[in-house]
């Protein structure tokens, strides 16, 4: 895995036990040692103290306190280290999407998709952006459901309406801490896009290259539900870094979510992993779980296709509610174990996004009989 330049400046005598240390020192996402996984990128040392610099190529900002902890405690039982100072730093790659030129000041594409609707899609897109943003990374989301867009209300900007500078590109809305576009921006709140796929897919095509996008480490799209010429369209038009696929327990959501995986595969885009939604519901007077859609049907898909599972998130009222009045969970209860389960999804994505770059693309095989 490539790194920032390294920098160190410690004799041999004590740079080797500290390398072996801190190699020893595996990250539970990128599943390496950190020196392995091109994280540290400084060491140096003065009297005692050792000036430690790690670079994460995933976000993990609520990590760092809890890393820096457990690594000084390591480098304690080294009688020339008294006192560790830890500065820790993200950099996304800047992952090539082949024959698809890259867009200006976005550095990573993570398309959001499902075979089918009414899986949670869309809440899952809006929460794992969030949830980027709340573990370091400048995160922007473009809402490609060009039938029934939903992110002008999920984030609570119902009303921005873009400009255009220059008379070319238009400008994005800010909620929660990332940019945001949408078709919803310039359609009346009643009107529907009666549009047919090519131009739809022209539409948002226009959305993604013709927004003033801020520098960005990642940029979700929100696919529409559904693997039809819009959806193919987007995946060979669009620079996707990684696809993110959402699905329920149930045998109808899992055999549509099938076909998303294959589709990606047709397209040559990796598959970074399944989020199984709706996966329990808790009960909000007692906490009682139930599994009202099947039990650990993303589970088995995941084990089925090689690909990881992200995460589980619960049927609870208040996802509903919150995106409902603008304030996406990840936002409305930053520190509650629904939001919790989003960031730990989305430092799963980082790191399978930066795993992508030295390990080969999944092969998922699926027959048509599947």
């Amino acid at each position: 895995m490539s790194s920032a330049s390294s920098q160190y400046h410690l004799s041999d005598e004590l740079l080797q036990p500290v390398l072996a240390i801190l190699d020893a020192y595996q990250d539970p996402y990128l599943l390496q040692g950190l020196v392995t996984a091109g994280c540290v990128t400084k060491l140096d040392i003065e009297g005692k103290r050792l000036q430690l610099g790690l670079c994460y190529p995933y976000p993990c900002q609520s990590l760092y306190r809890d890393t820096v902890m457990a690594i000084t405690n390591k480098l304690a039982v080294l009688d020339a280290i008294d006192e560790v100072e830890c500065e820790i730093d993200f950099q996304p790659a800047v992952i090539s999407a082949g024959a698809v030129d890259p867009l200006p000041n976005v550095k990573q594409v993570i398309a959001v998709a499902s075979g089918k609707g009414g899986v949670g899609k869309s809440t899952t897109s809006v929460n794992l952006a969030l949830a980027l943003a709340a573990e370091g990374a400048k995160v922007g989301i473009l809402d490609a459901d060009i039938y029934g867009p939903s992110m002008p209300i999920m984030l609570g900007v119902p009303d921005f309406n873009p400009v255009s500078p220059d008379g070319k590109m238009m400008t994005a809305a800010t909620a929660h801490g990332i940019a945001a576009q949408s078709i919803g921006f310039m359609l009346g709140g009643d009107e529907a896009a009666v549009w047919r796929g090519p131009m739809a897919a022209g539409a948002l095509a226009q959305l993604l290259n013709e927004t003033l996008w801020p520098e960005l480490d990642y940029l979700v799209i929100d696919m529409p539900p559904g693997t039809g010429d819009i959806q193919l369209t987007l995946s060979q038009k669009v620079p996707v870094s990684g696809a993110v696929i959402v699905t329920t327990p149930q045998d109808i959501a899992l055999a549509d979510a099938k076909k998303g995986v294959s589709m990606f595969q047709k397209v040559n885009i990796p598959v970074l992993g399944i989020v199984e939604n709706m996966s329990f519901h808790l009960c909000s007077e007692c906490g009682h779980k139930e599994h009202l859609f099947g039990e650990d049907g993303g589970v088995k898909m995941a084990q089925r296709y090689g690909v990881p599972l992200l995460g589980q998130l619960p049927l609870k009222l208040n996802i509903r509610e919150d995106v409902d009045r603008g304030i996406p969970t990840v936002v409305a209860d930053s520190e509650g174990d629904v939001a919790n389960i989003y960031k730990e999804i989305a430092r799963r994505v980082g790191a399978q996004l930066a795993l992508t770059q030295t390990q080969s693309v999944v092969s998922i095989s699926i027959s048509d009989d599947e």
